[in-house]
């Protein structure tokens, strides 16, 4: 029977040990005093561990563990470790969690960097890095074969030949890099599919049409004169509010949202005429 199968029953030597443990629980918390006796645990072959109750006050509910043990057909007992345990109704720290984790949007300050995880599935590469490589360090030679010349060896007919492609060669204005840097292609990453749905989903949580502001305006975005309009692929479904009354001013805005400082959806009125005067000619005026 392997040592996992047998029986959790207490050594009755070590659990008899019980003022040896304790003396060692008064050893390690001292000048703390220790409380009662709370009980054993089997914890395997000729090893128990005695509770007690710690007095701390700032260990309110923990238990001394003090674990014994004995070698196998020896009588005396010793003390194998001490340690201070939470019970069942310690106050405990809560699980750690990465910070990565615990980041919320808005806890970035002035100064913190933010740097994202090279697998991160929101980015994707801006640019193939092989064909951009082999543009700009041009195709590689194949050696010669066995019996022909090298390069530097061929003589003046192939420096010649070898000047004239030279010549010939694509400069780098036309290549893929100096393309990709015109237009400026040159990030690394760029928001891949994953990213671009998660941004459109806060951005339309945040300002939707499904928010009350939204589901109280006279019109949508997208026929307001103050609607920036975005770049890329989201520029179908969003835009950029340029109205300083607006809520949402200087945000990212869904087209079917809305507020009330549209453009269109509300004239100034125009202030009455002032009435005609009134000339009395019933009676005299007076001098």
């Amino acid at each position: 029977m392997s040592a996992g199968m047998r029986s959790r029953t207490p050594d009755r030597l070590c659990a008899e040990a019980v003022e040896l443990a304790r003396d060692a629980a008064v050893e390690a918390a001292r000048p703390q005093p220790i409380g009662a006796y709370l009980g054993a645990v089997a914890e395997g072959d000729r090893l128990v561990t005695h509770l007690f109750e710690s007095q701390d006050p700032g260990y309110r509910g923990w238990r001394w563990s003090v674990t014994v043990a004995r070698a196998s057909r020896a009588k005396n007992v010793t003390v194998d470790e001490v340690a201070l345990t939470p019970g069942p109704s310690s106050l405990l720290a809560p699980d750690w969690v990465p910070w990565s984790e615990r980041l919320r949007p808005g806890d970035l300050g002035p100064g913190d960097l933010l740097p994202s995880e090279p697998d991160d599935p929101r980015l994707e590469p801006g640019y193939v890095p092989d064909a951009v490589e082999e543009e700009a360090t041009g195709p590689v030679t194949a050696p010669a074969e066995a019996g022909e010349p090298a390069a530097d060896e061929a003589g003046p007919e192939a420096a010649a030949v070898t000047g004239a492609d030279a010549a010939g060669a694509v400069p780098d204005r036309a290549t893929i890099a100096a393309v990709a840097g015109e237009l400026g292609l040159t990030r690394p990453r760029v928001l891949s599919r994953l990213g671009l749905s998660e941004a459109a989903e806060r951005w339309e949580e945040q300002y939707g049409p499904r928010t009350p502001m939204a589901q109280s305006a006279p019109a949508s975005c997208v026929t307001c004169g103050f609607l920036v309009p975005v770049a890329g692929s989201l520029r179908r479904s969003f835009g950029v509010c340029g109205n300083e009354f607006s809520p949402a001013d200087g945000h990212v805005v869904a087209l079917d949202y809305g507020c009330g400082a549209h453009s269109e959806a509300a004239r100034v009125p125009t202030p009455p005429p002032p009435p005609q005067p009134v000339i009395d000619h019933v009676s005299p005026d007076p001098l």
